[in-house]
């Protein structure tokens, strides 16, 4: 035994006393110094005691007797001698010595020898009845060991011997345990990695996120954790989805950890999660070596375009979709080598994500190499590495979208495809890349997204972002007589008529309900759509209309899109120069909307490359060594302009239209949008765009003219709109929700319908009638069923599919045969219009003749036309309307400037 006393000068007091365990038993020192003396003696049983200024008592030596304070024999001023000549003596027989104390012994007349199986229960039954009084027998920290130590045990080893207890976990008395702190949150001047790296913390989170993981319950009370492993078991999976929110709400001191120190806290949870699954499943480390804590539902979304050095290190979630991702490659996870000299084994040496660790000699032989992997005993996991790019309608105008490599691994792989839209929680880690290094100089890394989870947003239902109250909103509302009316009056608030395509819009935005018999034959259910006329109607308009209100929409131009861009396109990894597939512009609109504008200035080339995505809704590739086909599930609205700029009603669609008939064929709905003349509607269309344009301006007051507020849109009369956001809202949980079947539907009506289509067509040469548009007629029915909320498709709905469909198709025709062709299909036409709408269209035909008439006859136009009374009353008598009262009486009528002159039987308009 050392002491170091400085500036104290130390001095023998004593000797040694020795027992027959041979052991010293009480040591007597002196310390001096100038003022004054310490005599300091020790005992096993009492620790240190001392007594300054006073000599202790004497203590007996066997040889010498009686030793006094001041009586050191000359021989042992310096001290005794204990290793040396003389150390035989200290083993010397003593018989007086070389015996036990009586006291605290049994006699061993009253005890027999115990067998082994006794001896064993005995201990046990000694370690139980310790463990009750809260002893372990291990020496607490401090000099030397005291028994009544062993009564103060510290709250936390108590709380933790308690937990231990009830999970019913053996207590290893022998087992080394770190001590756990009570209070984890205060970090002691660490920054949080450092924290948690510790042992003490580590220990605490370990137990921490175990207690959650057994006892957190939903709000029905039911255990999640124990219905989600067993879930996880079921399906032989690794990864036990855990919600943040839940977590921060229970536990916000690790809610407030982990996005701070991500690795070190999700090992932490892994090894927690892994325990609490091997309680339940002991055997199930048989088919998962390690279960993954996957965090789900991070509260704050970031873009990839705003990730910065910030967020290093950091665990983020964002979202984008999948354009590239790579095949599934195995990953060194631990590895060992063998020494190719002496056969030794080296290991294990676990990988890290940067850089290779290798071993650097053998330490049975000292070579230096070379080593081989030992193939048997090296551990790998799977690895794919993904790029993902921002999603199409985030992207701001004139930028490119950003992309960013994410790598996922173990059981995450191949959990997506291009194509897909998803969210990925994850670490932003910087990483080393030798190319981007030689581009732009040493410092400068390259960053990588380790994917902790992946959720699809299609997998994501999309009615579980609605409220209960949204829900309950869009059920009230269906139950609405007039819901139709009120959604076709709801599309394109901002633009000035056009009912048909605003009616078109609506279908298409609903669709239709796909079939696959058997898996063998499939046939779409989205609605394609397009609008071809003149210049300035709104046409673009619509488009971006539609981008904002569909839930999954891409926007795109045909001068800036080519068939590649828009279908698929292979290119080689510019790293791992391995082939790679690339998604386009029908592929990121799978399950949504594509929209294509100035659809005829596509070339031809690129335009054929969509047949096949219009119809059978794939893509199939057949490019370097690379066959496959992806999904294009999206409906396709597409705009064009007619040769030359503007329509000519005198010829056919197919003289107007650099369209071929196999693109024409594909589209379920044409509207062919005409810029006419009509001093009436073109005055009320300035007014309306006047006052939108009062009302929208940035510093406008509700305090204007009244008379703005009057400018009403036609298809808008006595119906109310439905706000937009809860129209977006409708449309999402119609899709999502309502899948009408074909129940009753009048067979016998759609194939006349069909033939009498046929005959016209092939008649006036305008559209080809395929087979396509029976199933045209039937998607647009299945639609309007779903608008409405339907579980069944009714009459209704096959006669509205019917009216959009021979509208599309009169539009269509030379303006000679038009007005034919509505006489022969008027009962279809006017179906759903009220009778006023059908009153207003004939009596507009009737003024837009007399104009006509005044041109030719007089060579201008008069101020006020007249129409005789006895005109409308004969026409309307075709369509079997015979009370013309209510009609004059109506708003609609004074709406559009006309005035009825009873007693001279005239009905007068005023331009």
């Amino acid at each position: 035994m050392l002491f170091f006393c400085n500036p104290l000068k130390c001095v023998w007091e004593g000797v040694l006393h020795k027992t027959n365990s041979r052991t010293p038993k009480y040591f007597s020192f002196k310390f001096q110094d100038s003022s004054e003396s310490f005599n300091i003696a020790t005992s096993p049983s009492r620790g240190l005691t001392s007594s300054p200024g006073r000599d202790l008592p004497p203590f007996e030596d066997e040889s010498e007797g009686l030793i006094g304070g001041d009586a050191l024999p000359d021989e042992e001023e310096d001290g005794e001698e204990l290793i040396g000549d003389g150390m035989e003596r200290d083993y010397r027989a003593i018989p007086e010595l070389d015996q036990f104390e009586a006291e605290g012994l049994d006699d061993d007349e009253d005890l027999s020898e115990l067998s082994p199986g006794a001896r064993a229960a005995a201990e046990e039954a000694m370690k139980r009845r310790d463990r009750e009084r809260g002893l372990s027998g291990r020496m607490r920290r401090g000099l030397l060991y005291d028994s009544e130590d062993e009564d103060e045990e510290r709250p936390a080893r108590k709380r933790r011997l308690a937990e231990r207890a009830a999970d019913g976990a053996p207590q290893d008395d022998d087992e080394e345990m770190i001590e756990s702190i009570e209070n984890l949150e205060d970090l002691k001047g660490h920054s949080v990695r450092e924290w948690v790296s510790m042992a003490a913390p580590r220990l605490e989170i370990y137990h921490r996120f175990k207690n959650f993981l057994r006892t957190h319950v939903d709000e029905h009370g039911h255990n999640v954790f124990k219905e989600k492993i067993s879930d996880m078991c079921k399906e032989n999976r690794e990864s036990l989805v855990v919600n943040y929110e839940d977590l921060a709400a229970r536990e916000h001191v690790l809610a407030y950890f982990l996005p701070e120190a991500p690795t070190e806290m999700l090992k932490i949870f892994d090894e927690a999660a892994k325990e609490v699954v091997l309680a339940m499943y002991p055997k199930y480390d048989r088919i998962a070596h390690e279960i993954h804590a996957r965090i789900c539902n991070l509260p704050l979304v970031e873009e990839l375009r705003s990730l910065r050095q910030l967020h290093l290190n950091q665990l983020i979630r964002t979202s984008g979709v999948v354009t590239c991702c790579t095949g599934v490659l195995p990953q060194l996870s631990m590895v060992k080598y063998n020494c190719n000299k002496c056969n030794f084994l080296l290991g294990p040496f676990f990988q890290s994500q940067n850089q290779e660790v290798k071993p650097g000699s053998c330490p049975e032989c000292q070579s230096l190499g070379p080593f081989e992997i030992n193939m048997e005993e090296t551990v790998y996991q799977n690895y794919q590495r993904i790029t993902i790019q921002e999603s199409p309608g985030k992207v701001a105008a004139g930028r490119l979208p950003r992309s960013k490599d994410a790598i996922l691994l173990a059981d995450l792989v191949d959990s997506c495809k291009p194509g897909d839209e998803i969210e990925l929680t994850g670490i932003y880690n910087n990483n080393y890349d030798g190319s981007l290094n030689t581009s732009n100089g040493f410092p400068v890394f390259a960053t990588v997204i380790m994917a902790n989870h992946i959720s699809k947003k299609d997998d994501k239902v999309a009615v579980g972002e609605l409220t209960d109250e949204d829900i309950k909103a869009i059920v009230a509302l269906s139950k609405d007589e007039r819901i139709g009316e009120k959604i076709f009056a709801s599309i394109g608030p901002s633009i000035y008529g056009h009912e048909d395509i605003k009616r078109g819009l609506a279908l298409a935005l609903f669709g239709g309900e796909p079939k696959n018999p058997g898996g063998k034959h499939k046939v779409r259910g989205d609605i394609n759509m397009l609008l071809c006329g003149d210049p300035g109607t709104a046409k673009s308009q619509f488009l971006k209309y539609v981008e904002k209100v569909a839930s999954r929409a891409v926007f795109t131009t045909g001068q800036g899109a080519s068939a590649v861009g828009l279908t698929a396109y292979v290119q080689r990894h510019p790293v791992t120069r391995e082939w790679t597939l690339e998604a386009g512009a029908l592929v990121l609109a799978d399950r949504g909307v594509c929209l294509i504008d100035e659809f005829d200035k596509m070339n031809d080339q690129d335009r054929t490359s969509i047949h096949e995505a219009m119809e059978q809704q794939s893509i199939s590739i057949s490019k370097a060594g690379i066959v496959t086909s992806l999904q294009a599930r999206c409906t396709v609205i597409a705009a064009s302009n007619p040769i030359g700029g503007r329509y000519d009603p005198s010829l056919t669609f197919s003289d107007n239209v650099d369209l071929t008939e196999p693109i024409v064929s594909r589209f379920d709905i044409l509207c062919v949008v005409r810029d006419t003349v009509d001093p009436v509607q073109d005055e009320m269309l300035a007014r309306f765009v006047v006052s939108s344009h009062i009302k929208h301006h940035p510093s406008h007051k509700d305090t204007v003219n009244g008379n703005l507020e009057d400018i009403i849109l036609p298809n808008t009369y006595g119906v109310d709109p439905i706000p937009q956001e809860l129209l977006k809202k409708y449309i999402i949980y119609a899709k999502e929700k309502v899948h009408p079947k074909l129940n009753q539907m009048d067979q016998d009506k759609v194939a006349r319908m069909y033939s009498d289509l046929r005959k016209e067509s092939m008649a006036t040469g305008s559209i080809p009638i395929t087979v396509r548009h029976i199933e045209s007629m039937i998607r647009m029915a299945e639609s309007h069923a779903r608008m409405h909320l339907r579980d069944y498709v009714m009459e209704d709905d096959v006669n509205m599919a019917i009216r959009v469909m021979l509208e599309s198709f009169i539009d269509t025709q030379k303006f000679s045969v038009m007005r034919s062709m509505r006489k022969t299909f008027a009962r279809y036409l006017a179906f759903k219009r009220d009778n006023n709408e059908l009153l207003l269209f004939i009596l507009k035909q009737l003024v837009a003749e007399q104009v006509t008439y005044q041109r030719n006859r007089y060579g201008v136009q008069h101020d006020t036309i007249e129409i005789a009374e006895k005109d409308l009353a004969d026409k309307a008598r075709q369509i079997n309307i015979h009370n013309l009262s209510a009609f004059y009486d109506s708003d609609l009528f004074k709406l559009n400037k006309y005035s009825h002159d009873s007693k001279k039987k005239l009905i007068v308009q005023q331009f």
